[in-house]
């Protein structure tokens, strides 16, 4: 798929997403927040390419600047310098409409904290995004129940956030992701808030999404157990990628 909308806000820069490069690409990027002598350095020219279909963890200590990527992927902050691609798209050169339209329309967002909305149903959780694009109850329902489906909670449809397991409602945050049909789902620590079991099934779940549905996931974690299902897994450490190595689920 290619990002119309967005290639169509910055054709008067003249780009063209070629086939063969990467999804995502970080060139060079660099974060600094603050000025002058309390100026703070979180990524010191970070190179990543990210293959669409790809199951990237994300590792490395507090500090190391794996979350301040993140953010720039998830085009939730602008690198200081170096380059941004999706798609061959340069997302540093958008402005914050434009970097607005290329998250909702594709990426995707699952949280260690589940954010639910406490006293709406399952059902009402997921269409949530459909909502802000504009689309019909109608077709909000039918997206809804679908995302639920692939999660495994169709049947779960009616019930609050209260209702619901731990894992559940980490399900119901999965299917609110994927119901807009993203091509990349970023997820930040997913098994955090879970037990070894529930953590299994979530992991279980975006291998299967990854595989079977296509969606590229980037995922931080800071449990080896839980990298170890991704494809390749990248280590930060002080602002650099330090190494890449294959997971388990290569």
């Amino acid at each position: 798929m290619v990002v119309a909308e967005v290639r169509a806000a910055v054709a008067v820069a003249g780009v063209v997403a070629v086939a063969a490069d990467p999804l995502i690409r970080l060139k060079g990027v660099t974060k600094t927040y603050g000025t002058g002598a309390t100026a703070f350095q979180a990524l010191k020219g970070v190179d990543l390419d990210v293959a669409q279909g790809e199951f990237l963890a994300v590792m490395g200590p507090s500090g190391s600047g794996k979350s301040t990527a993140m953010n720039i992927l998830g085009c939730l902050d602008v690198p200081t310098g170096g380059n941004y691609l999706f798609r061959g798209v340069p997302v540093e050169t958008l402005d914050r409409d434009q970097r607005a339209l290329l998250r909702r329309k594709y990426l995707g967002f699952v949280f260690q904290g589940f954010n639910l909305l406490a006293r709406t149903s399952a059902l009402e959780n997921v269409e949530l995004p459909l909502l802000y694009r504009g689309e019909t109850k109608e077709e909000r329902h039918k997206a809804g129940m679908a995302a639920l489906e692939k999660v495994g909670l169709a049947d779960w449809w009616d019930h609050t956030p209260a209702e619901l397991s731990g894992g559940q409602q980490q399900r119901v945050a999965i299917a609110r992701a994927i119901v807009t049909h993203p091509d990349v789902l970023l997820a930040d620590e997913p098994t955090g808030n879970l037990d070894s079991e529930r953590s299994v099934e979530i992991m279980e779940l975006l291998t299967d999404l990854n595989r079977n549905a296509g969606i590229t996931v980037l995922m931080v974690t800071h449990e080896p157990e839980m990298a170890a299902f991704a494809r390749s897994i990248v280590h930060f450490k002080d602002g650099l990628v330090e190494r890449f190595e294959r997971g388990g689920g290569g």
